[in-house]
């Protein structure tokens, strides 16, 4: 496990460390789930663009034409 300093204004440390007692967690393990919470964000924004580069309207179009036509079930409907 590494170890890094960061500098933080006062009221970003508050609220922090009103957040880490409100979930009954330590200041370090709230950090760690927020920045694993953003990294996992921002990995999957940059896995759907890449998908979406691969992304072919013609055959999402020859799918689509391939649901039949009916009513959903009742208890599909809302």
């Amino acid at each position: 496990m590494s170890a890094i300093s960061v500098r933080l204004p006062e009221s970003l440390h508050e609220a922090v460390r009103e957040l880490a007692q409100r979930e009954n967690v330590s200041i370090n393990k709230f950090i760690a789930l927020a920045l694993t919470e953003k990294i996992s964000a921002m990995m999957t924004e940059e896995y759907l663009a890449e998908r979406a580069q691969r992304g072919n309207r013609a055959k999402f179009e020859a799918a689509l034409a391939k649901v039949p036509d009916v009513e959903p079930d009742e208890q599909d409907k809302f």
